[in-house]
This record gives C-alpha cells, sequence and structure tokens, in this order.
C-alpha cells in the first residue's frame, strides 16, 4: 500500500455531441492536466459527471485507460447506488490492473454510520486487494462521515481504505490516522490542510489550476515563500460561484467548443454568465490563453 500524495484533479469527462462519451478526448484531457502539474486524476468523480455516464461506457474508457501513460496515477470512481454494480464495475477494472478507488457511499436513502461501514465492509471482501479512497460529500449523496466512522473503517480494513477524500470539510481538521491519506475537495483548503498534516487535494477546479496547486504544494514541501497561494485561492472562489461542472466547461469550451457539451440535466453557463467568468478571471491574469502556463 502507498499513500496517496500531491494534487488530483476531478478530471472532466468530455461529451460528444450526441452525449456520449468521448473515451480517447476524455483520456487526453486527464493526461494533459497531469502534464501541467497534477500528479493525478480521479476519473468519474463529480466533476466527471460519473452518475450521469453508463456503465458500458464507463468500461469502454477503463479498457482505453489501462493503456495511458500515466495509468497508475489514476483513482477510479466506481460508486454506483447499487452494490452489486459498484463491486462488478470494480471487477472489470481490476481485470485491467487498476487498484486505486474513489467511492462515495450510495445516494437517495438515509442511513447511519453503521450502515456505510456494512457497505464497504461488502465491497471489501469481494475485492480484498482493492485501495479505496471515501468520498466524503454530503451536499451531493446525504450522508456525511464521521470522524468515528472513518476510524473504525481503517482500524478494520487498514490495507484496504487508505484515504479520505473530504468535500464536507468536517474531516480534515479533526482526523489523525497514521498513513492515512487525507485530501480536501478545494484549493483553499489545501495549504491550510497541508500545514495540518493532510496529503494534497482532489478537486474539479484543479482541471485549470493544476500549476498553481502544485506550485503551491511543492514550495510548502520545499519551505519556501507561498507566492501564489492567493491567487490560487482567488480563481477557485470565482468558479465556486457557479455550478463547478458548468464554469469548467464554460471555460475550457473558448478554445474546443466539444466541452459545450453537457449530460443533462446539467448545462452549461448561458452568455451572460460565462462573459462573467472569464473577465473575471482575467482580471487576476488568468485567462484561457494564460491558463495551460499559470
Amino acid at each position: 500500500m502507498s499513500k496517496i500524495n500531491g494534487i488530483y484533479a476531478a478530471s472532466m469527462s468530455i461529451i460528444n455531441n450526441d452525449l456520449t462519451l468521448d473515451v480517447t478526448k476524455t483520456i487526453q484531457h486527464a493526461e494533459m492536466i497531469i502534464d501541467q502539474g497534477c500528479h493525478g486524476a480521479a476519473m468519474f468523480g463529480s466533476t466527471g459527471q460519473a452518475q450521469l455516464i453508463s456503465i458500458t461506457e464507463k468500461i469502454k474508457l477503463f479498457n482505453q485507460l489501462s493503456t495511458s501513460k500515466y495509468k497508475d496515477k489514476y483513482l477510479i470512481g466506481t460508486g454506483l447506488n447499487s452494490l452489486s454494480e459498484t463491486i462488478n464495475l470494480m471487477s472489470v477494472a481490476r481485470s485491467l490492473n487498476f487498484k486505486k478507488f474513489l467511492i462515495m457511499p450510495p445516494a437517495y436513502y438515509k442511513y447511519e454510520d453503521d450502515n456505510v461501514i456494512n457497505f464497504y465492509t461488502k465491497i471489501i471482501e469481494a475485492h480484498p486487494e482493492c485501495e479505496i479512497v471515501l468520498y466524503n460529500f454530503e451536499k451531493l449523496c446525504g450522508y456525511k462521515f464521521s470522524v468515528e466512522c472513518v476510524q473504525e473503517l481503517v482500524k478494520r480494513f487498514p490495507e484496504q481504505i487508505v484515504g479520505v477524500k473530504d468535500s464536507s470539510y468536517n474531516l480534515f481538521e479533526n482526523l489523525e490516522i497514521d498513513n492515512f491519506s487525507i485530501l480536501p475537495g478545494s484549493e483553499s483548503k489545501l495549504l491550510k490542510g497541508l500545514e495540518l498534516g493532510c496529503s494534497g487535494i482532489i478537486t474539479a477546479t484543479c482541471n485549470v489550476t493544476s500549476a498553481l496547486a502544485r506550485k503551491v504544494y511543492d514550495d510548502f514541501l520545499e519551505k519556501k515563500e507561498q507566492t501564489v497561494n492567493q491567487k490560487l485561492c482567488d480563481v477557485r472562489n470565482i468558479f465556486e460561484k457557479y455550478n463547478l461542472i458548468s464554469g469548467l466547461h464554460a471555460y475550457y469550451s473558448k478554445n474546443d467548443d466539444i466541452y459545450k457539451n453537457i449530460l443533462p440535466p446539467l448545462s452549461i453557463l448561458n452568455s451572460k454568465e460565462e462573459k462573467e467568468l472569464i473577465n473575471n478571471l482575467e482580471k487576476l491574469n488568468f485567462s484561457t490563453k494564460t491558463a495551460m502556463v499559470a
């Protein structure tokens, strides 16, 4: 088991005009943000429209992703509301030698910590060789991990429960577990998290902030002065004024029209919002032309 450290983007899914997944361009996008500074990418997380993409299309991507030059740098999102489908999708990924998974508890129903522990227990019984990053995002799934629940899961499964993506932000300041990766879901929590002993971040906006986030991370490890953290947080704050998926697709669509495609019921920003987003980013000297070398 290797600890997950660094800057990870919740990578975007690229959708064709007919609303099918463009597997090749989705992988190219993930490779691009790794080239720009990310240590890795989470595929089929929230930003990747995971709950709106068919299992068949996910399997197609897994097959092609297994030949990527960055194969070992991916976290594979397999969390579905159906336990059996989660296990089956993991079986496909495992057959292609993927090992690290990002899994959110099922949405819709209300449940307690014991129920969540049972859910992950069933997954691990089916795939004892897997390494799981828990996905803590109450806003989307309706459940918020408690410190006690995470501690109990790690106690029972120290080789399989290897980290948590904390997008509810109730864990990264309060959870202390040896050899366990704590990864807040926002750039605004990166520096504070590192100071508290967190391992890095997994965020939507690292699709555009990868170079800035990587510099904050590297400068912290090298004990250098922080010169870009405020700009990093400012960019994040601008995107947070909108639906993050819609904003990111609008941002990238300035250079490539295919990014305008989003799966319903999601939609891209309207023209007024898009103009406002781009103008506010340009005020920070952060534009579609400069982001690639930010």
